[in-house]
């Protein structure tokens, strides 16, 4: 079993909320880490919600939930129960201990806002991404295979890429076919399932929902809403711009990714990692696998993007929690990056403190004071880096790149 790196802080929020969401795409080990931490306690209640039987248990949920105030109660898929959340509430404001109630969903909170409305100062949500860096043994050959594969478990861990490949292949279809209506989504599967493969070809694109929307033979406000359903699904991820009155004019569209390489590459008939590097979609591809990396391994789902009309950007810019001064990622797949002078412009526009540039190779370097050349077997180690003054070692890492 791979130790997952949420594990610590899902514990942690058990010691102090009555109730805590593990929310995040489904097959992304939700449930089997829910398991681990109920096999450690032996009076857990686990209810999986898309069990018949156990959905026909909470149908009375005060009768069988209320006598189990000193348990902890895991309901997996709780989605499927949104009636349930008032009782919820009821119960932990009648009996308000730590760690009593432990939902798993596979739903963003806007798409369940009935928790969000119910259970507001009494749950604590925790988003489980696919596979980091932080969680696998970091080499050469296992960083593309991440990069090329995605990071669910059963598509990361397959025996070849052709099974990988079939792995996703399923995936999305039973997303299309089954969860996204289960969530209450009565989108044609036929035209959801075009518009995500449009959106890979539209990776790492300032979005335009026009565009997309005549291709699919639908209105703008079709394109916008299908691209909600996908974000607070967990698959697809609307980046926003950074806002600055600089002076300049600035792009104010949204960037969008596929949130998971692996789907993105399924999408896009990519079955190896030959193919993938003589593939156009190269470089948007490492952008968006390094963006999800990093934000995943710095805990961090806030941040934007940063460009003017006249092409000055920068990928990432990060405001750390409790940390005043702004912070720079740009991604390059090049063995030797080497910024444009649009890049440089930006650190003095936004007043970067420090940057790093995200690269494939094997060797941390300094392109300048405030810059620093970063290999991205090395992302799980950013958020010391940047919060730290010392420079890191520049030395190449074992292995190679």
């Amino acid at each position: 079993m791979i130790n997952r790196s949420i594990e610590s802080e899902l514990l942690a929020a058990l010691a102090r909320f009555p109730a805590v969401a593990l929310i995040g795409p489904r097959q992304v080990g939700k449930t089997t880490l829910a398991r681990k931490i109920a096999a450690e306690r032996p009076d857990t209640l686990y209810l999986d919600l898309e069990r018949p039987s156990d959905l026909a248990r909470v149908q009375e949920p005060e009768l069988l939930l209320a006598p189990r105030s000193e348990q902890l109660v895991i309901i997996d898929e709780v989605q499927n129960a949104p009636g349930l959340f008032p009782v919820l509430r009821a119960l932990i404001d009648e009996h308000r201990v730590a760690g009593r109630f432990l939902l798993l969903g596979s739903a963003s909170p806007v798409l369940i806002n009935t928790s969000a409305e119910s259970l507001a100062g009494r749950i604590r949500y925790l988003e489980m991404t696919p596979l980091t860096l932080a969680e696998i043994d970091v080499t050469p050959g296992s960083l593309r295979q991440l990069w090329l594969r995605g990071g669910f478990p059963d598509a990361y861990a397959a025996a070849t890429d052709a099974d990988s490949f079939e792995w996703r292949e399923a995936f999305v279809r039973t997303y299309i076919e089954r969860d996204i209506p289960n969530l209450g989504y009565r989108a044609p599967p036929q035209s959801l399932h075009r518009f995500w493969q449009m959106l890979a070809h539209w990776h790492g694109q300032i979005w335009n929902a026009s565009t997309l929307a005549k291709s699919l033979d639908a209105s703008p406000q079709t394109a916008n809403r299908y691209l909600d359903l996908l974000c607070g699904a967990f698959v697809a991820r609307r980046l926003p711009p950074f806002a600055a009155n600089l002076g300049k004019r600035l792009i104010k569209a949204p960037k969008t990714y596929l949130r998971d390489s692996g789907l993105l590459h399924y999408l896009l008939n990519i079955i190896d990692i030959d193919h993938l590097e003589g593939n156009p979609v190269l470089g948007a591809s490492w952008e968006g696998f390094v963006i999800e990396q990093v934000l995943a391994c710095l805990a961090h789902r806030e941040a934007n993007f940063f460009r003017t009309s006249n092409g000055a950007e920068l990928d990432l810019v990060l405001q750390l929690p409790g940390q005043p001064g702004r912070f720079g990622i740009e991604v390059k797949y090049s063995a030797a990056p080497r910024p444009s002078k649009g890049f440089w412009h930006t650190l003095d526009d936004l007043a970067i403190e420090r940057a790093v540039i995200v690269y494939p190779g094997s060797e941390t370097y300094p392109l300048e004071k405030r810059v620093t050349a970063w290999p991205a077997r090395r992302i799980p180690e950013l958020a010391k880096f940047l919060l730290n003054d010392r420079p890191p070692p520049f030395a190449p890492l074992a292995g190679g790149s």
